[in-house]
Order: structure tokens, then sequence, then C-alpha cells
């Protein structure tokens, strides 16, 4: 491992919740896919299996957020377990909903369920903001949260996807929830790197959505996620019509690779002037790489145009986890953070279904066209909301205070 990465695990505890970040993230690549193959085999339901793999994604949606403006108020130890054997609770009844054939609105009430799940990343990277916070190695922490990330993606549903054909339709859900469990016990009993709640600063100012820049950041990931949402899909339905549906995992992994290796190289460079400039950059750099995809013609060449589009991502990535600790409250960041992902799996869910729907009408290669269209709109967002992304909010407690503002008063 290269030295910058090195030195970050020179922190006491950094090793520890680090792992347990990486067992407890693993269900976010394999839950989805794992309950659709589980499904398909049990029902032979296509239909059903992608309206509860939705039902998920649109419920960690609506609850993540919630959940961790409650670790930003209460601490991670207090919220994260309860919320956690709730989602496991219902994951449980899912697969045995599944098992048995009960009726279909008991499958999508535990998929609901299952969307409390918390959002492990953004715990993970808010103890590396409390550790190193206003420091270059926060830039190399998060360089190596989003590496994670996509190991994540790279391995994850290939391991659910296996499970599941191989040995029996639950196991993969089934595995993806005891990742769950060990992760999120493991990084709960480490309350030395634990961020310090801030009930008082979280009382004020209401949700971390307020800020103008976060709501930018949001607006563009959604569009963002439709471009993934709709890779997936889109790239499953070609390879099936190229005879070789099995070899979709492997152009996948190639995509979530390219990402992998980028935001690694990203984390050894250290860059000066303002992250928003480059955080455009990568979101024009998204959208362009969708180009190439619309004048695929077979397999290998989807795979080379997919691992060079995957470059782009993690860079992007790990500039928005910068500038989301520079619009948002230092005593919401966990919220903030989660505010992105959020943004991101409803996209997916929006680019997955008119993907779907693109397939069924044009077939597979038109159904690139919507991936190119969402990133032409996040370019468009992220144009418009430039002027707010260059205001930054200065980190004072738990206010909001803008720097013109801080300016103006002194000038004064």
């Amino acid at each position: 491992m290269p030295s910058p990465y090195r030195a970050l695990f020179a922190a006491p505890g950094s090793k520890s919740f680090s792992a347990a970040g990486l067992l407890g993230r693993m269900p976010l690549s394999m839950m989805g896919i794992g309950v659709v193959t589980m499904i398909s085999q049990l029902t032979g339901r296509y239909g059903l299996a992608g309206a509860l793999s939705a039902t998920i994604a649109l419920a960690a949606a609506a609850m993540g957020p919630q959940v961790s403006r409650l670790v930003d108020l209460h601490g991670q130890r207090r919220v994260l377990r309860p919320v956690t054997l709730f989602a496991l609770t219902a994951a449980g009844g899912l697969l045995l909903a599944a098992h048995f054939g009960w009726p279909d609105w008991v499958l999508f009430a535990c998929a609901a369920g299952i969307g409390s799940v918390p959002s492990i990343g953004a715990m993970i990277r808010a103890r590396w903001a409390a550790l190193y916070g206003g420091t270059p190695q926060l830039h190399t922490a998060y360089s190596l949260e989003s590496v994670v990330d996509e190991i994540c993606f790279i391995f994850g549903p290939i391991i659910s996807i296996g499970l599941s054909t191989v040995w029996f339709p639950e196991a993969g859900p089934l595995l993806a929830a005891c990742f769950l469990t060990a992760g999120v016990f493991w990084l709960t009993s480490q309350r030395a790197t634990e961020p310090r709640p801030h009930p008082r600063e979280q009382h004020s100012g209401g949700s971390a959505l307020r800020s103008a820049g976060l709501q930018v950041l949001v607006a563009t990931f959604v569009a963002t996620g439709a471009i993934f949402g709709a890779v997936d899909v889109v790239t499953v339905a070609f390879a099936e019509e190229q005879g070789h549906k099995g070899a979709a995992s492997v152009v996948l992994a190639l995509y979530a690779a390219g990402s992998c290796l980028a935001g690694a190289v990203f984390g050894l460079l250290h860059f000066k002037g303002a992250a928003e400039g480059r955080w455009l950059l990568g979101i024009c750099a998204m959208a362009v790489s969708m180009i190439p995809l619309l004048l695929v013609g077979n397999l290998p060449f989807l795979a080379v145009a997919l691992f060079v589009a995957g470059l782009s991502i993690a860079p992007t990535m790990i500039t928005t986890m910068s500038l989301i600790e520079q619009h948002v409250p230092r005593a919401k960041l966990t919220e903030g953070m989660t505010w992105v992902s959020t943004g991101l799996a409803v996209g997916v869910a929006l680019g997955s279904s008119v993907a779907g729907w693109v397939i069924d009408s044009a077939g597979a290669k038109a159904g690139y066209g919507v991936p190119a269209v969402s990133g032409a709109v996040a370019v468009a967002v992220g144009f418009l909301g430039y002027r707010r992304l260059s205001r930054p909010v200065l980190q004072r407690g738990g206010s909001h205070e803008h720097r013109s503002e801080r300016e103006e008063r002194h000038v004064a």
C-alpha cells in the first residue's frame, strides 16, 4: 500500500473501524441483486423481483437521511444497533415469505423495512473526518473509502448471485444480512473513534438539506444515479442479446474496477484551487464517457468502454465528499453525506426503470441512450448550481455561516 494510505492507519483504531466498514458495506451491493436472484429463482417472476429491489432502494432513500440525522444527534452506537436489528428482522421476514410463498404484500412490507439499513459508508467517512478534518489526509481517507466502495461493488454481486444460484436461492441475501450484523456491531463496539454527537446544534437550523450547496450536489447525483442504474440494466440486456448473459457480471465488474483504480491514484494526488471546479469537470467526464456506449457492437468493446467510463466515477465521488464537508455544518455531516447517497439511490431506481422500458420498446442498444441523457442532465444541473457551490459555509461548531457573510461583517 502506498505510504499516504499507510499513514492513515497510524491513528489508533483506524484499521479496526475501516475493516468493520468494509464488512458492513457489503450488503449495499449484495442485497438488491440477491433479492432479484432469489425471487426470480423461487417464483420466476422477474417483474416482482425488480419491484422488490426498487422498494428496498426507495425505502433506503427515504429513511437513510433520517437515520443519519439521528446518528448526528445521539451517536452511532445508540442509533445503529436498534435500526440494524429492525432491518435484520425485516430481511428475515422477506426470506421466510419468499421461501414459504406468502402473499406479495408481505414481501413488499419486509422489503420496505430493509430500507432502514444505515449508510455505513457515511458512518466511516464521519470517523475519518473526526480524525483528519481540515488536513490533507482527509482527501486520502475519502479516496480510500471510494476504493472500498468499488471493491464491494466488484465482488458483492458476484458472491450474492453465485451463492443464490449454486447453493440455495436465499443464500445471497442471507450472507448480506450476516455481513451487516458483523460490520455494524463490530463498528459500534469501537467507542474511541466514534464522532461526538451534536444534540444542541442539531436542534438548530433544521435539516442539512437546507444548504444550497448540498441541494445542488443531491440534485446532480439523482441524474448520476440514473446513469448507474441504467448502465446495469442495459448491460445485462445487451449481454443477453449477444448470447452471453453471464458475461454481464464481468463487464460490470470492469466498470467498477476502472473506478477503483482511478480512486486509488486520485488519493495519492494533492490539489490546489477550488474543489467545485474539479467536481464539475468530473461530472462532465462522466457524461462524455457515456457517448461511446451508444456505438457498442460487441461485448469486448463494451467492456473497454465501461472500464474507461469508470475512471471518472471515484474521483468525482471523492470530490463530492470534500464539498459536503464545506457546505454542511460539522454537526450534520453524517446526514449530509447520506443525502447524496439518497440522491444516488433515487436516481438508480429511476434509471433502471426508464432503461427497462426503453429496452422493451427498442432493444438493449437503444437503452444506452438513457445513461447518455442522464449524463447531460447531470452536467446541466451542475452548471446551473455552480455558483451555489462556490459559496461554502464556514465550519464554526454546528452553525451555517457563509464566507461572504463573514467578510461583510468583518468589513463593517
